[in-house]
């Protein structure tokens, strides 16, 4: 990790200030603190400040060089859980794989078809923790919004895919649920100049709260830690909401056995989606209060 600023005009200063000679011209004592000898406008300090500075944006300009090829080498690198998920990512649809390789024929396909055949747009990797498994968790989108592939050719050709690429000996579980289904039971304190009694906004006629839950999932990674306490957080920073409380929470997801949901189960502290993502399933257990 590169110094910062302060770090590096210290020892640039330091040997400046311990040198004999350049005391004797300036009539400071050996050693002693360049600050205290030199102003702020001073042309030493200026001087100073502009090679810290070069030097300090030089050493970002590396750092950041160096988090890029780490990066691109544990996604690279086949087998780990990074690679699984880069590998996800580049599946194409209608497309196929050069003979004995791990990536598509694109021939003369322009650059939209190959972007319009990359469907799955989000994907996690984990390890069973029963098994030598790799456990994905896929998923697509449809305007904006998470959805499950429920086509059967694209589930598939998936499936074909990910079974041609994976590395031998390793079974590979691909979770491709709908979306959990996320309940939340709330209370908000609301400002009556700002918000009804049904949330609806006074100035511009929307349901802020609502909104704000909506851009909340939004804003939550795939297969991301839902928090409660940041959901919370959230709906505070509301205009028109003076405090939030959230009285309950829970969840449900495809139960494989079932065929279809199980029953919710409560959300204590946080939680992540069996699916990846979460939908909320209503905002009808939304009570405003003066």
């Amino acid at each position: 990790m590169g110094r910062t600023k302060k770090q590096i005009k210290a020892e640039i200063t330091t040997p400046f200030m311990a040198n004999e000679t350049l005391a004797a011209k300036y009539g400071f004592a050996v050693g002693a603190s360049f600050d205290a000898e030199f102003s702020l406008v001073s042309l030493e300090n200026i001087l100073f400040e502009i090679m810290a500075l070069a030097l300090f944006i030089h050493e970002l300009f590396f750092d950041q060089h160096t988090k890029e090829v780490n990066e691109r080498l544990a996604n690279e690198k086949a087998g780990t859980k990074p690679w699984y998920r880069t590998m996800a990512l580049r599946f194409q649809y209608g497309f196929d794989l050069v003979p004995d390789k791990d990536y598509f024929d694109n021939g003369t396909a322009t650059a939209e078809q190959i972007e319009n055949s990359k469907i799955i747009k989000y994907a996690a990797v984990n390890e069973a923790q029963d098994s030598s498994r790799v456990i994905l968790k896929i998923a697509g989108e449809t305007d904006g919004v998470l959805t499950d592939f429920d086509d059967p050719a694209q589930v598939e050709a998936i499936e074909s895919y990910i079974n041609e690429i994976r590395v031998a000996g390793v079974e590979v579980t691909i979770i491709n649920y709908k979306a959990d289904r996320l309940y939340l039971n709330l209370r908000i304190k609301r400002d009556p100049l700002v918000l009804s009694a049904d949330g609806l906004s006074k100035l511009d006629g929307n349901y802020p709260v609502n909104e704000a839950l909506q851009e909340f999932m939004k804003e939550l990674d795939f297969n991301g830690e839902l928090r409660l306490s940041a959901l919370v957080d959230k709906l505070q920073l509301v205009p028109g909401v003076l405090d939030a409380t959230l009285l309950s929470a829970s969840s449900s997801w495809i139960d494989p056995a079932l065929d279809g949901y199980g029953v919710p189960q409560p959300i204590f502290i946080s939680k992540i989606a069996e699916s990846g993502y979460f939908e909320i399933v209503t905002f009808d257990n939304i009570a405003y209060v003066v």
